[in-house]
């Protein structure tokens, strides 16, 4: 199943994690980040109508890279991940507003990804405990345990 691995920079040790299954996050961000290349999936719509209606900028929650290193581009990747936690945090209090506003067809997506708007507001309190501590955080996913 995949799921969300945070690190920090500096490292925290008593950094929070996620309580619960963020599988519906890492689904949202790999179809919000594909919309860009023409992908009509309902989550990318939601990106689309998140970015244009909602004016949102989504960047800091599409900053994000896989955990698992292959080649060097991956690795380069994973190195360009990181970012400043309080955009990420900002970003992920707008776009769970937006989830929770009403909107038709935002509203749509709670009952095929039931835990996506309770992840995003759980990373943006994540990130905004990072951005207290004048950390930086970094958003990977993993596809498979073995892998972590």
């Amino acid at each position: 199943m995949p799921r969300i691995v945070l690190d920090f920079d500096p490292a925290q040790d008593d950094a929070p994690g996620f309580a619960s299954d963020t599988s519906d996050l890492v689904y949202f961000l790999s179809w919000a980040f594909s919309a860009r290349y023409g992908a009509n999936h309902e989550l990318s719509l939601a990106a689309l109508l998140l970015r244009g209606e909602f004016k949102i900028d989504l960047l800091p929650l599409l900053t994000f890279a896989d955990r698992n290193v292959e080649e060097p581009a991956d690795a380069e990747a994973l190195e360009r991940a990181w970012q400043d936690a309080a955009p990420l945090a900002e970003c992920c209090e707008q776009v769970a507003a937006a989830l929770a506003s009403g909107e038709r067809r935002l509203a749509a997506l709670s009952e095929e990804y039931p835990r996506l708007r309770s992840n995003i507001e759980e990373l943006g309190r994540i990130a905004r405990w990072a951005a207290e501590r004048g950390a930086r955080i970094r958003v990977t996913y993993v596809l498979d345990e073995a892998t972590a």
